[in-house]
């Protein structure tokens, strides 16, 4: 019974030491795993907040498309080059020459805008035609469709367009 007495009068908490290192190193460790599992669900969350604005950019797209094909002969596709320029006064001295429309759907938070990408007062041979047609000419425009996502929509994504709408003469026409 002696010998027991004398060795617990020897132990200076050499486990207790050796127990508190432990927790601290486990501590740590779940600390870093929390912290990196808290990363991967951010990363996470915004991949699929792009997944689904381009999800519905992709659909505004088509509905743009498919609203002025619908309006036939006054389609905004139509257009010249002359009949989409709008001046913008930048300030008292100058004045800017924009060729773009916005033909942005009602009740839509996407913008649509339509740029003439015809240079001068002709339209162009329509490109990627398996035989050409003499008398037919295109209009070229682009349609660019930017959504705003994201907390405080502070991203944004655009998709541009290319459109050759065939017509039959110079001029306007189906």
């Amino acid at each position: 019974m002696e010998n027991l007495n004398m060795l617990q009068n020897r132990q200076q908490g050499v486990v207790l030491i050796t127990a508190l290192i432990m927790v601290i190193a486990v501590t740590g460790i779940a600390v870093t795993l929390m912290s990196s599992s808290t990363i991967d669900i951010k990363i996470t969350n915004a991949a699929q907040e792009r997944e689904v604005a381009e999800n519905e950019l992709v659909g505004e797209v088509q509905k743009v498309i498919a609203t002025e094909t619908a309006k036939g002969a006054a389609s905004s596709f139509f257009l010249t080059s002359s009949e989409t320029k709008t001046e913008e006064k930048k300030d008292d001295t100058s004045v800017i020459t924009i060729n773009e429309k916005d033909i942005s759907l009602p009740n839509s938070d996407m913008k649509s805008i339509l740029n003439n990408l015809n240079n001068g007062q002709l339209e162009l041979n329509c490109p990627r035609t398996y035989s050409y047609t003499a008398g037919v000419s295109c209009n070229m425009v682009q349609v660019s469709t930017t959504i705003e996502y994201g907390s405080k929509s502070k991203h944004s994504l655009t998709i541009v367009t290319g459109i050759a709408q065939e017509m039959a003469s110079i001029g306007k026409g189906i």
